[in-house]
């Protein structure tokens, strides 16, 4: 017995050890990019970029235990990476649930990766059992790191503050504004008043669903695929009554049927890929492009395989063209999925790149400033709260 103690003494710790080592190994390995920083681009694009207000709809840092604040040799964002990429504007989004297995074709809702990550990670307690505290700690994660900044870090709640990080920003763009968003609307529990709890942490941009179905709608990965719930119907109209932006990325095509059916105020889809240029279970078909481009919203091309078909510049650029000819460039702008277990063409200093591309396929500048942010920018301008 004295024996297996000693054992156990010298093994604990050092399992331990190892396992609060595998989230990092994760982000290193999940979180990748075809080819390490630095990003050369054009004279000519280079300089037109150091001009563009750049706001990127999508970003999952929130999940993984890296410091924003920190520059860090792996993984797609950072504070220090992303003002060095020119963003001025950037929507973190939480990760509360995903299913063992994850696949994009049909995913059940029985089982979750994210608890032994939380627990590896050392989240709270209540978050091993709660995907509502799993959300609300993330967004105490992006507000603490706001605190710590200097004033480089903005949480942006409304018009307001959004005006007036904007005058800033045109004196000093060596600062961040930041949106809140959640993927999937899992963590309010199959509670509507939950969605109070989400918009009182700060949470701006709500996607209805992830890689499951859940009590709000069905989703592209999910095993039923279904439209609205009763709980779904009047999820819509409390976020529309709170002027909480609805996030359409994963949905399912009979819930982006039933949102735009029933939605009075503009719709987006956060990060997604265009069924004409990469055919895929979440990536909008024109239809679907044409009927969200007329709600007033904006579609954010992603930066992956599965959304676009390639790990290159030059599919995100297709794709982009392909929207921009179906609905017009006022309504396709970026939507990376940095930091959302994607392999990526370049980290977030790489975005030139991207206006590189657009001007070869070319757009002019005032259309590539539309794209890269300022249409991100006009449509929470138009539609945060007062």
């Amino acid at each position: 017995m004295r024996k297996l103690l000693l054992v156990l003494l010298i093994l604990v710790p050092v399992g331990a050890g190892i396992f609060f080592t595998i989230p990092t190994l994760l982000d290193r390995q999940a979180n990748s990019v075809a080819t390490p920083a630095p990003y050369p681009a054009s004279d000519t694009a280079e300089k037109l970029h150091q001009t563009l207000f750049v706001a990127d709809l999508h970003d999952d840092a929130l999940l993984w235990q890296r410091d924003l604040l920190e520059r860090h040799d792996y993984g797609h964002s950072d504070l220090p990476r992303l003002l060095e990429g020119s963003v001025g504007l950037q929507v973190f989004s939480t990760v509360t649930k995903t299913p063992r297995g994850i696949n994009y074709e049909s995913n059940g809702a029985d089982s979750d990766n994210i608890t032994l990550l939380a627990m590896a990670q050392r989240w709270p307690r209540e978050t091993w059992s709660s995907l509502l505290a799993r959300a609300l700690y993330q967004a105490d994660k992006l507000k603490q790191a706001a605190a710590a900044s200097d004033g480089r870090l903005i949480v942006v709640h409304n018009r307001s503050e959004l005006n007036a990080y904007l005058q800033a920003w045109h004196r000093d763009p060596q600062r961040l504004a930041t949106v809140l968003a959640t993927e999937g609307l899992q963590p309010i529990e199959g509670k509507l008043e939950n969605l109070d709890r989400l918009y009182d942490a700060g949470f701006r941009i709500a996607g209805l669903t992830h890689f499951f179905d859940n009590e709000v709608g069905g989703s592209a990965h999910g095993l039923e695929k279904g439209g609205l719930t009763p709980l779904g119907r009047q999820v819509i109209a409390r976020l529309e009554e709170k002027r909480m932006l609805i996030d359409l990325a994963h949905a399912s095509k009979s819930l982006i049927d039933d949102v735009l059916a029933i939605a009075t105020r503009p719709v987006l889809v956060s990060h997604t890929g265009v069924a004409g240029t990469c055919p895929g279970p979440r990536n909008l078909t024109d239809d679907h492009l044409q009927r969200i481009a007329a709600t007033g919203g904006v579609i954010g091309i992603g930066y992956w395989d599965a959304a676009v078909c390639e790990t290159s510049v030059g599919a995100i650029v297709r794709a982009i063209r392909y929207a921009a000819d179906k609905v017009g460039v006022a309504h396709v702008a970026l939507g990376s999925d940095f930091n959302g277990t994607v392999h990526a063409p370049f980290d977030s200093t790489g975005l030139a790149q991207i206006t590189e591309g657009l001007q070869r396929a070319g757009f002019s500048d005032a259309d590539i400033a539309a794209i890269m942010g300022s249409n991100v920018r006009d449509l929470l301008l138009a539609n945060l709260p007062n």
